[in-house]
């Protein structure tokens, strides 16, 4: 299984607002550190925001910050949030591509789905926190900003 760019972006910024020694680093701030588009940080950071895991204030004074929902969210619920419910393979077809002709008795499908929720499960109980404990906290704040 591979995350989406969202997903991992998410990841990665919680943990760098966990760990950051600055204060209220702003979504640039954060976007050039990661070396992403300011765009695609934006948009997670809005996510991010509305589910309650960090605040971003604007203006002077401004900046993000970690809530402690953000601290001790399960990794598991985030990547559920941001990747979604949804099979790992489309059995069903779409509107370019036709359905699988094993769909009525494949078990494929009902195998990927269980290793999904394993996938999921063995997430959960790992939190923000968790995740930037050492050595990974010391190393993210080692990390210069590109230019």
């Amino acid at each position: 299984m591979r995350l989406l760019r969202s997903t991992d972006l998410a990841l990665r910024v919680l943990m760098r607002l966990a760990v950051t020694s600055e204060t209220n680093p702003t979504t640039r701030d954060v976007a050039t550190a990661m070396d992403v588009p300011y765009t695609h940080a934006a948009k997670v950071v809005a996510e991010l925001q509305h589910m309650g895991l960090l605040t971003a204030r604007r203006g002077r004074g401004g900046g993000l910050a970690l809530t402690e929902e953000g601290r001790t969210a399960s990794v598991g619920a985030l990547v559920r949030a941001f990747e979604g419910e949804g099979d790992i393979v489309d059995c069903e077809g779409t509107a370019t591509s036709a359905p699988c002709p094993l769909s009525s008795a494949c078990r494929l499908r009902g195998a990927l789905r269980q290793a999904q929720q394993a996938f999921y499960a063995s997430l959960d109980p790992i939190t923000v926190t968790d995740i930037v404990a050492g050595p990974t906290g010391p190393l993210l704040l080692g990390i210069p900003p590109r230019p």
